[in-house]
């Protein structure tokens, strides 16, 4: 089938995020880790290429976009969508800027808008301001992120220095009037040289609006929300059929490992509730992986029955990272501790189990690496923006899921289980 929608993913957990909104529509989504090699053939309506390039080195983040791009477009998608996070993460220097003026410059287009609203996971965009919950982006927990510190809420403040063309906002009191209205102000801004348009929404009715008015863009950007409503529209118009099944969730056992990394205030919280139910648990401390690596971690869960669903982690609070990211600098603190967990998930995967469950954009990306996935069918959603997934991991069919720091409820490593076995 040809690919109605081409999409790419900074981070693994943001792909899967985009994808099981996509597939609340019904229709099949594709999930791809990394750039295929190989040529497209037999193609989702919708695919969705996971990239490992949220804090890459900003030429090596736009080429390999660039790669993804030119692999959907032969796949025959017409019309493109640029994901990161809901929290805007980045730095002075991108990634999400030149990203985006990149794709621009290869598919000919002079605007892009830029929403990463999810008012469901409480994220919402007000006169160009980003709020999580009720705090401004700058006073939330993502002021103290180890690898993109957010130290200002305006998105134009944010998106200026990454890109080369004007930026502007087309702002609630606009997007409130409809999708006409909204267009009218996305073509003045365009007649003004403005190239980057910031679209406010606090609420599902203004993604609604903002899918209409611009669905027809060569490129959209933004969180995966304002994804969410695409599909219905391509249905309603004929451009898209429904003629393909969901992914059934096969019998996988209960063998389970849960394996966090993020240091996200939700994540601390989910892995204190479950730790609290009294299963099996193993903390990593990175400055001791850098003395000794991971081999106490793989003795441990060598002795742990996996039907108790153990869970090994490397979350702490935001003191512990930073003392920890003094002594082994911050790219190196990450990569211990994501090496750690990603020879963890391939020494349960071995032992026997079947259910995977990481938490942590970077330690996803890591965990699906080793694992050796390369695309993934995409199943029930366990929280908003993270469904259950399905692969092939050494031979074996496994159930996947990659869960974004500061996504999910507390509960949210039990509320995956379970839903995993009511399906």
């Amino acid at each position: 089938m040809t690919t109605v929608l081409g999409c790419i993913a900074d981070d693994f957990t943001g792909a899967t995020d985009l994808a099981g909104l996509l597939a609340r529509s019904g229709v099949r989504v594709s999930l791809r880790i990394g750039v295929p090699e190989e040529a497209p053939t037999e193609t989702a309506a919708f695919e969705v290429i996971a990239l490992k390039s949220r804090t890459a080195p900003v030429d090596e983040a736009v080429a390999e976009t660039r790669a993804a791009l030119k692999w959907l477009q032969a796949a025959g998608a017409q019309r493109f969508f640029w994901k990161y996070c809901s929290t805007f993460d980045s730095t002075a220097e991108g990634n999400i800027g030149p990203v985006a003026e990149a794709l621009m410059s290869d598919l000919g287009t002079d605007q892009a808008i830029y929403c990463p609203a999810f008012p469901e996971n409480g994220r919402s965009i007000f006169m160009g301001n980003l709020f999580v919950g009720q705090q401004p982006l700058a006073e939330s927990p993502m002021k103290d992120h180890p690898l993109t510190p957010m130290r200002d809420s305006n998105l134009m403040r944010l998106l200026q220095p990454q890109v080369t063309r004007p930026v502007g906002l087309a702002d609630r009191l606009t997007v409130a009037q409809g999708a006409e209205a909204l267009r009218g102000e996305l073509d003045q801004l365009k007649a003004k040289g403005v190239a980057h348009v910031v679209v406010d929404a606090v609420a599902n009715s203004d993604l609604g609006i903002i899918a209409e008015a611009c669905r027809d863009m060569p490129l959209m950007t933004g969180g995966s929300a304002v994804a969410m409503p695409l599909p219905a529209l391509y249905l309603a118009d004929g451009t898209l059929s429904a003629d393909a099944p969901k992914a059934e969730a096969p019998e996988l056992g209960a063998a389970t490992i849960v394996l966090s990394g993020s240091c996200s205030a939700m994540t601390n919280k989910q892995v204190a509730d479950y730790t609290s139910r009294g299963v099996p648990a193993f903390q990593l401390d990175p400055l001791a992986l850098a003395e000794n690596g991971p081999q106490k971690a793989l003795e441990w869960l060598s002795r742990q029955d996996l039907d108790q669903a153990p869970i090994i982690y490397a979350t702490a609070n935001p003191q512990s990272v930073r003392a920890a990211q003094v002594k082994l600098g911050v790219a190196g603190a990450g990569e211990i501790v994501e090496a750690t967990l990603s020879a963890c998930a391939v020494a349960a995967r071995d032992k026997g189990a079947r259910r995977v469950i990481v938490a942590g954009g970077e330690t996803s990306g890591a965990v699906t690496k080793a694992l050796g996935v390369t695309q993934l069918d995409i199943g029930t959603e366990i929280a908003p923006g993270v469904p259950w997934t399905f692969c092939q991991s050494g031979g074996h069919q496994i159930a996947l899921t990659l869960k974004s720091g500061n996504f999910g409820t507390e509960t949210f490593f039990t509320d995956a289980q379970d839903k995993l076995g009511a399906v």
